[in-house]
């Protein structure tokens, strides 16, 4: 098993610098759908109710992408798989600057979510294949996620400052860097490349009685009902309640995801020497704390204290509970497809109920219901911790 101190290869830095490119393009697709979405919402006239619908279809086909980008490889090979579920999101950004009609964006959204689910499932498998179960591995790579989630309403600010119907460009630009995204992989050296017959270890199911691996399944689907609600919501959230102007919104959700970055940076190093039980125990209460904090302001000075408390104690949340259960990962083929789909299958409740919620009692109101996934969350960390009391982290 590699150690911290081992250095990578020449291959394998090469497999990772392909990998942290893709994770930036995916952070910056998962902000920009956000960032857009009041520009979409002006130029087209949808209803909150729609445009959560849309964020749910991009959440759907993340799902889906994520259970078969995990049974794919064993037919295809990794990198056919990869780049026959990604080439969606391409020709999804273009669609929707040609077009307003609901089917026609709601298909260009769930297009962006397969995209997204393929490259999550092939970049989490590698990083965790070549660093298996090393939290700091998988932080950096989710850091260079953030890094891209900051630079996508910077983009759109920069396109946007002096017209607001340059959106589009933004979204042809995402078309270009998702363009270069496929590109890389075509060319990149997979590990476990080719197709393999299945052998008894791919039919073994037995990872979904462990105890470990179902409270883990538990805190990423909450987790994720929470973050795609913010992604999704935030920037109309803030601008439409009026606690900011439509322009420092945008600038927010950068610095949401400015302290993601240091967040997961700090995560990675302190996860060298913590365990990660304690580490997220210790995120989730501050998560709480700031959520509630957030969600009660309606002035612009705590509204960011908030904000940026919420994104520095989330930080770690994902990669480390993904390291949490490395070992049953690499065992089990299956793991983390069913990982990455139950997950996936809470970033589809939440933003279509904060939609209708909205256009009934107003987007305020839409987006209390959040703080119920925030709660879950911070109970199964929790549980969690207990679970694993004075036992070694699998």
């Amino acid at each position: 098993m590699r150690t911290n101190q081992q250095k990578l290869t020449s291959g394998e830095k090469k497999l990772f610098a392909g990998c942290y490119y893709a994770f930036f393009v995916n952070g910056s697709l998962a902000l920009m759908l956000g960032a857009l979405m009041p520009f979409i919402r002006s130029t087209y006239g949808i209803s909150y109710q729609m445009a959560g619908m849309l964020l749910s279809a991009h959440s759907i086909g993340n799902l889906i992408s994520s259970f078969i980008a995990g049974a794919l490889p064993v037919y295809l090979g990794r990198k056919k798989s990869v780049l026959l579920l990604a080439s969606g999101g391409l020709p999804a950004f273009i669609l929707m600057v040609l077009t307003g009609n609901s089917a026609l964006l709601l298909l260009a959204f769930f297009l962006t979510g397969i995209n997204r689910g393929a490259i999550s499932n092939f970049n989490n498998a590698v990083v965790n294949e070549v660093a298996t179960g090393k939290a700091w591995a998988l932080n950096l790579l989710h850091s260079i996620f953030a890094v891209g989630a900051f630079a996508a309403p910077f983009l759109v600010l920069a396109f946007t400052n002096s017209n607001s119907e340059n959106w589009i460009y933004v979204a042809l630009l995402e078309a270009a860097l998702i363009g270069i995204e496929l590109l890389i992989f075509f060319f990149m050296k997979v590990p476990g490349n080719r197709p393999v017959k299945k052998e008894k270890k791919a039919a073994d199911w037995s990872f979904l009685k462990n105890p470990y691996y179902l409270t883990a399944v538990g805190i990423l689907f909450s987790y994720l009902c929470a973050e795609q609600a913010i992604n999704g919501w935030l920037v109309t959230y803030l601008k439409d309640s009026g606690i900011m102007t439509g322009t420092f919104a945008q600038i927010m959700t950068s610095v949401l995801w400015v302290v993601i970055l240091a967040g997961r940076l700090l995560s990675a190093y302190l996860s060298s020497f913590i365990k990660k039980s304690t580490l997220l125990l210790v995120s989730g209460i501050g998560y709480l704390a700031c959520f509630i904090l957030l969600i009660l302001s309606r002035s612009l000075t705590p509204a960011a204290i908030g904000i940026i408390g919420v994104g520095f104690t989330m930080a770690g949340m994902y990669p480390t509970t993904v390291a949490s259960v490395g070992t049953i990962i690499k065992a089990y083929p299956m793991a983390l497809s069913i990982l990455l789909t139950v997950a996936g299958a809470g970033a589809i409740l939440m933003p279509s109920v904060i939609g209708m919620i909205a256009d009934r009692v107003g987007i305020i109101g839409g987006m209390s219901v959040v703080i119920v996934a925030v709660v879950i969350t911070f109970l199964l960390i929790a549980y969690n911790a207990w679970l694993r009391r004075g036992g070694e982290e699998v």
